[in-house]
């Protein structure tokens, strides 16, 4: 399974999930649901933005996690 890792890299530049949320300009459901990998999808244009927020490329926002058997 492939996670967004939002809050690790939040957490190392020592920002908050409510600092993120207004730089997205999204509905907070939105957001919280994309950031606590709760969805299926993400638009190409929110991770460009958070790549822009956070200072950091898209290989810096996903971990791969191995599903449990």
């Amino acid at each position: 399974m492939i996670k967004l890792n939002v809050l690790k890299i939040l957490k190392q530049k020592h920002k908050t999930k409510y600092w993120l949320y207004n730089q997205m300009n999204m509905s907070y459901q939105n957001f919280n649901n994309m950031i606590t990998n709760k969805t299926q999808s993400i638009k190409y244009s929110n991770l460009a933005l958070l790549c822009e927020i956070l200072e950091c490329s898209p290989d810096d926002l996903f971990v791969f996690v191995p599903d449990k058997k």
